[in-house]
């Protein structure tokens, strides 16, 4: 029970305090894809909602499954259940889910489909995501944070270009070639992702990261000017007007070159794909991942002995535990309250 007598201290958020490097109590833990459909309750609100993105914009449900895994699990975090592509579909961009094909959408591949899209601030898709952060944040304990999201303007931009296919060759093209229409773009969508983050941090998100799930496609002068300074802009974008809200950035995939990403100014901490060494960081920067989503499936034991290697790896004042990439369908849920359980016996 929470104490409320006089002198009783509120109970901080771990995360939130190794964000902000302040002492946290506990490594922080919290998974991506945490919400999803290896859970069964999350399968039973989905098959009540419909489609996928009649949940994403339900606030009632979205918020319903965003605090799921947090019942289950002694976790610091939720993630906004929500997805990437909110922000071209706000824009007017036609998406769909299909069933085990993954999005659908209509393609931008002029200067005049970019000039046909609306700004994001205000539209009803935005506004129902708010919605599901307040009703999420009225949800949670007061240590338990709420990190909303956005996907990256690379990645949102390889989708839109190539109309969801996961061939981004169409978008590696453009950008190779410089063409206005997709330099155009790619500025866009950095103006529209500040506002939507701007707006979950109106909305009570804690925290926000940046998800740039094909950065790795990307290398050179390339992978600077079309993955890490547009991310670089969106930091400074939101961090003007929400200056203490911190910032994780996710380029997964970049290798080596996740020393850019944790050089960004402002940028309060990086996530880290699996097949990169968390001692091999500077070690001024706070790190988050990265254990194999794979290893979930292979059972608990393997799982806390990759969990007592990652832990003993980085000191947990600057780690917050995470996966190297979401949960995998399949996952047995009581192997993810394995990894838990290791994080937290490590720590003791």
């Amino acid at each position: 029970m929470m104490g409320t007598g006089k002198g009783t201290a509120a109970p901080r958020s771990a995360l939130l305090d190794v964000l902000n490097r302040k002492p946290a109590q506990r490594r922080p833990i919290w998974f991506m894809r945490q919400a999803g459909r290896y859970l069964p309750e999350y399968r039973a609100v989905r098959e009540k909602a419909g489609s996928f993105l009649d949940l994403c914009y339900n606030p009632e449900l979205a918020a319903e499954v965003t605090v799921q895994p947090l019942r289950r699990y002694d976790l610091d975090a939720a993630i906004l259940f929500a997805d990437i592509l909110v922000v071209p579909h706000a824009m007017g961009l036609p998406v769909t889910f299909a069933e085990g094909e993954g999005p659908v959408l209509g393609t931008v591949r002029s200067r005049e489909d970019l000039d046909r899209l609306r700004q994001v601030a205000g539209t009803y898709e935005v506004n129902q995501v708010c919605r599901t952060v307040s009703l999420t944040r009225a949800q949670l304990a007061p240590n338990q944070a709420l990190i909303g999201f956005c996907g990256a303007p690379w990645t949102v931009a390889s989708y839109m270009v190539g109309g969801g296919s996961s061939d981004r060759v169409m978008a590696k093209v453009a950008a190779y070639q410089r063409q206005p229409w997709f330099c155009a773009l790619i500025d866009r969508l950095v103006k529209e992702s500040v506002d939507y983050l701007s707006a979950q941090g109106d909305a009570g998100a804690q925290a926000v990261q940046i998800f740039d799930s094909w950065a790795g496609d990307l290398v050179g002068t390339e992978l600077e000017e079309f993955v890490m300074k547009p991310v670089a802009d969106i930091v400074a974008g939101v961090k003007e007007r929400h200056p203490a809200l911190p910032i994780i950035v996710f380029a997964r995939g970049v290798g080596m070159a996740q020393y850019k990403a944790a050089a960004i100014p402002g940028a309060n901490a990086i996530g880290v794909e699996t097949e990169f060494g968390l001692a091999d960081l500077p070690k001024d920067v706070v790190v988050q991942g990265n254990l194999d989503p794979v290893a979930l499936l292979a059972g608990s034991e393997v799982v806390a002995r990759e969990v007592g290697r990652i832990c003993s790896s980085i000191d947990r004042q600057r780690h917050i535990f995470n996966l190297g990439h979401g949960i995998r369908l399949g996952t047995d849920p009581s192997v993810v309250g394995a990894v838990v359980e290791a994080v937290r016996r490590h720590d003791e």
